[in-house]
């Protein structure tokens, strides 16, 4: 398969999980409708072929489904997704191998990252086509509208490349871009990210903070610019990791940034610090209108794109959307990680429901007194995208963290409230959440949902229920004597409901 957008989608047409649409849509709500229907349906990926105005098809929710994120990570299952996080994990805290077995598997992940280094396209398929001066106009790209309520026409699946003036080291984003005119954008990013805190070094040194955005590249790149892993690497080298072989950059017509070969369409262009304009309001990802923020503006001076560009596109709004399925997805390479992190840790869950980052629910090991607090408040810190969760509850690792009847039952037979749960208050935020009382500024809670031992509690726990084994035997065997056998119920889940059958 191509290591480009367009290989992607050849791949899912011979899955059957593409749908081209030939009918005469509009970029204006239509296709972000289409698209959420078919999100909670769990439908294939769309290409509209024939978008109203536009010159250019529009490809979406091509990254609906937990299946397509691994896809488009060149793995079948889930699974492999945490074979990934261990390797990464090992590039995070390396330790002297042991063992000879150990020095080997080293090895191979060091031979994985000389495999992962960019490389350099001198004649890139995404400077097909180049438009400067006047002849720029970002109006025939065919951004969505997805609610009625948003402000503009938007970019969501851009990456959004900077360099830090002082060390050249890039930074390679997916933030939002709300379209301003023919030939500028604002970018709402978060003050941590990455671009902001090279727009504020710019700043400092008097200078422009270029700016490349590369549209319609291989979902792959988008996944791995997405994921904010404290690995110290590139992310154009995470994405080599990823995908397995390096990704190949072309240096842009008139800035000093690099973007992916393969690229539908680039923009080009330069943000003066202190030049802002309103930005918003938009459905978020909270399920709601965010506020109107300034933003830095964005003027662009050149577009390049391949001949017949195809456009990518997706949108937010509260769960399922294709950000929660590539949430799930990136969720399975966060655990090894988290577990090299937070030792205690034995698995971790960030529901969709919860936007899949507000809430987690982490199991551990219990040894000692005290450890699920600490458990939680190392949580807090292992990783950068978890300092916007809200809530942390921890259980024993015979809880089913993905069974919501199991989580909630610990919580309601192992958790006092006076003593099990903490907060703390005054802690940085995200400023799209309307709940907290001061935008940016709010609490987290941790719930110790553990079974408790001394001196935690000062009586002995209550004995877990448990059947008669030769019972459950016996009741196994007659069950199609009972005449229930055409109730198939497959195999009872012992931990159903929080409690262990032997």
């Amino acid at each position: 398969m191509a290591r480009d957008l367009r290989g992607f989608l050849k791949l899912l047409e011979e899955r059957g999980q593409l749908r081209r649409i030939s009918a005469l849509v509009d970029s204006d709500l239509e296709i972000a409708e289409i698209s959420n229907q078919m999100l909670q349906k769990g439908g294939p990926g769309l290409l509209f072929e024939n978008v109203k105005g536009a010159e250019f098809p529009v490809a979406i929710n091509l990254l609906g489904t937990e299946e397509r994120v691994c896809w488009a990570m060149n793995m079948e299952k889930p699974i492999e997704l945490e074979e990934l996080g261990k390797k990464l994990g090992m590039l995070q805290q390396p330790k002297p191998p042991k063992k000879i077995s150990q020095a080997i598997e080293f090895g191979k992940v060091l031979f994985d990252v000389v495999k992962a280094k960019p490389g350099r396209d001198f004649f890139p398929a995404c400077q097909q086509v180049v438009i400067e001066g006047e002849g720029l106009d970002l109006n025939k790209i065919p951004m969505i509208r997805p609610y009625p309520g948003d402000a503009g026409k938007i970019i969501t699946l851009g990456l959004v490349i900077t360099k830090d003036c002082e060390t050249g080291t890039p930074n390679v984003g997916v933030y939002r871009l709300q379209l301003q005119s023919k030939n500028t954008m604002t970018v709402h990013w978060l003050s941590v990210r990455g671009g902001a805190r090279h727009l504020r070094k710019a700043a400092q040194a008097g200078k422009k903070l270029e700016v490349a955005i590369a549209l319609g590249v291989d979902p792959l790149i988008i996944l791995a610019a997405a994921t904010p892993i404290p690995v110290d690497l590139s992310e154009w080298l995470f994405a080599g990791l990823y995908g397995g072989s390096g990704v190949s950059l072309a240096k842009c017509k008139t800035v000093d940034l690099e973007v992916p070969a393969d690229s539908e369409i680039v923009l080009e262009g330069t943000i003066t610090p202190g030049e802002v304009l309103p930005d918003g309001p938009f459905g978020d990802h909270m399920g709601y209108y965010g506020g109107v923020e300034d933003s830095p503006l964005v003027r662009f001076n050149c577009m390049t794109h391949r001949k017949d560009p195809i456009y990518l596109t997706t949108f937010s709004g509260r769960p399922p959307k294709e950000e929660a399925m590539m949430a799930i997805a990136l969720n399975r390479i966060y655990t090894p990680i988290l577990r090299q992190q937070v030792s205690e840790i034995v698995d971790f869950f960030l529901p969709m429901e919860a936007l899949s980052y507000k809430a987690a629910i982490i199991s551990i090991d219990k040894a000692y007194p005290g450890q699920a607090r600490r458990a939680a408040l190392a949580f807090w810190s292992a990783l950068p995208q978890f300092t916007y969760t809200k809530f942390v509850i921890v259980v024993d690792n015979s809880i089913n963290i993905r069974d919501p009847r199991q989580v909630v039952w610990a919580i309601s037979s192992k958790v006092d409230p006076v003593r099990d749960v903490f907060i703390l208050p005054n802690t940085p935020f995200d400023t799209l959440d309307f709940a907290s009382e001061k935008i940016g500024l709010g609490g987290r809670m941790g719930i110790d949902a553990t079974t408790k031992m001394p001196p935690e509690t000062e009586h002995e726990w209550g004995k877990p229920l448990e059947s008669d084994p030769d019972m459950t035997a016996m009741v196994q065997r007659r069950w199609a004597e009972y005449g229930l056998a055409d109730l198939n119920l497959g195999e009872v889940d012992p931990n159903l409901f929080g409690y262990e059958m032997r």
